[in-house]
């Protein structure tokens, strides 16, 4: 009998042509699931919201496929949303502060595409406060003023990493079969390695960032978390598109004249899921640094070992001892500098039903007079961009870092032409992605026989070839055969 909570894209569709299933008990079963095992005050603490109107979003799409026996790419499956990606209706979009928890505004265009494909908005995830760029006094991942600490399903006494962590655990623990998340410096590929899930990090520009929550307008991005390679790779199509209100998206390939037919900006990535061997891939790595990363952690040491052979005995090239300098403290200047100009235009243009925080000063006021439930861990990042920026992007600081990157994304792209590469292999490179707007993703590759905690590979890609990118995370996953739940009943 097929298991709806941990049923991919594919077998749930199936099941709905089938009439095994309807998309009412899909959504109702998930939504049962999230009460016994996430809501409680010992759960798992994933889901900050549910969507009030869920269910009747179901109903009109088991009475669209009686009528009309149509199915859309996404049709009748569970989608929660990061909570600092917009969505309308009855939800909040808070990025998981107190601050905004008033903040009712319109659907972001990437959770309008999903709705358009079919997808049920099954609620909001819980986060990392403001994708943890709120403090450096000891925040951990996953907690929020809002929604309280997320805990890792395989073990709760881990990481779930951040700042994506409920979007991660959500997928693990089979409350949505997919969700969203967001990453401006590894908050997407981190959580899903650390939940035993995958995740991409597109490149820049080929996701909309509109009405999400920023923190850097050169670094954000949301993408797509997912159980497998296919899932995962259905949803970043389906969220690909030019923006005519965020100008990174006009870096795309296609003319934003484009008069044929249908969307040219809308990727399917179906066609590079093929394939059982990797013969001739060209796989770029620094082997040495990866163990040394990984010296503390024998079993991680072995499951890499394992997989550099399993590459080579697939037919994979691997390249040693690439590396380069990616000048992680000109990422930070960027962002403190973005960080206010970006909140502050984004709180002064939302639509909401409070008009009470207009402004970047007014949250950091807001969290001061309600320290006892807003500042556990403080507030040292907002008081900094704050005080130590004046947000109008014209310091020299800022400046000669954006010119600072832009040489980096040169020796990036070098790397890859020099060594004729597919893919980079290795954390070393994918939180290098990030700062040079590469896309990046993860892959579970086992688990940990002590503390059960997931084991994963990652995987970096020329800027808008993710369809390489996932050709090999597709054939990985065949080869790997790594299938792994958590026992959260």
């Amino acid at each position: 009998m097929l298991d709806m909570n941990y049923a991919t894209i594919g077998q749930l569709q199936q099941a709905y042509r089938e009439g095994s299933l309807t998309v009412k008990e899909v959504v109702l079963g998930h939504l049962a699931r999230i009460a016994k095992i996430d809501s409680p005050e010992d759960g798992l603490k994933s889901v900050i919201e549910v969507n009030p109107d869920a269910l009747f979003t179901a109903e009109a799409l088991d009475r669209q496929w009686r009528e009309t026996k149509k199915m859309p790419p996404l049709f009748g499956i569970p989608v929660l949303v990061k909570d600092n990606i917009g969505t309308s209706g009855k939800m909040r979009t808070s990025a998981a502060s107190v601050a905004l928890s008033d903040n009712y505004t319109y659907d972001a265009p990437i959770v309008s595409d999903i709705i358009e494909a079919g997808g049920v908005i099954l609620g909001k995830a819980n986060m990392t406060e403001f994708a943890n760029y709120m403090t450096r006094d000891g925040m951990p991942n996953g907690y929020s003023s809002r929604g309280g600490q997320t805990l890792c399903p395989y073990n709760r006494g881990k990481d779930p990493s951040g700042s994506s962590s409920g979007s991660a655990v959500a997928v693990a623990a089979g409350l949505s079969t997919v969700s969203l998340g967001t990453e401006t410096s590894g908050s997407i590929v981190a959580p899903a390695a650390a939940n035993g899930v995958v995740g991409i990090k597109p490149t820049i520009g080929l996701v909309s960032r509109s009405n999400v929550i920023p923190i850097s307008s050169t670094f954000d991005t949301p993408g797509p978390m997912a159980r497998n390679v296919t899932d995962a790779a259905i949803l970043l199509g389906l969220l690909t598109g030019q923006d005519y209100s965020d100008e990174a998206t006009k870096t795309l390939r296609c003319p934003m004249d484009w008069e044929g037919e249908g969307r040219p900006d809308l990727m399917d990535y179906s066609k590079y899921l093929t394939g059982d061997n990797l013969q001739g891939i060209r796989i770029g790595l620094n082997l040495t640094k990866e163990l040394e990363s990984l010296k503390d952690d024998p079993d991680a040491i072995a499951n890499f070992e394992s997989l550099c052979q399993t590459l080579k005995s697939a037919g994979a090239v691997l390249i040693d001892n690439l590396d380069m300098d990616p000048k992680f403290g000109v990422r930070m200047t960027i962002m403190q500098h973005e960080f206010k100009a970006c909140m502050n235009h984004y709180l002064r243009g939302r639509i909401t039903r409070s008009k009470q925080m207009r402004c970047l000063e007014d949250i950091i006021q807001y969290n001061q007079s309600n320290a006892a439930i807003a500042l556990k861990y403080g507030q040292t990042l907002l008081t900094d961009a704050q005080n130590k920026v004046s947000g109008n992007l014209t310091e020299p600081a800022y400046l000669e870092a954006l010119a600072k990157r832009e040489k980096s994304i040169i020796e990036m792209d070098c790397l890859f032409e020099a060594n004729n590469l597919d893919v980079l292999l290795g954390d070393h490179f994918v939180y290098i992605a990030p700062y040079t707007g590469h896309p990046s993703m993860t892959i579970p590759t086992g688990q940990r026989k002590e503390c059960k905690m997931p084991l994963h590979a990652s995987l970096t890609a020329r800027r808008q070839d993710e369809g390489k990118m996932l050709q090999v995370a597709y054939i990985m996953e065949k080869l790997l055969g790594v299938s792994i739940q958590p026992e959260v009943g």
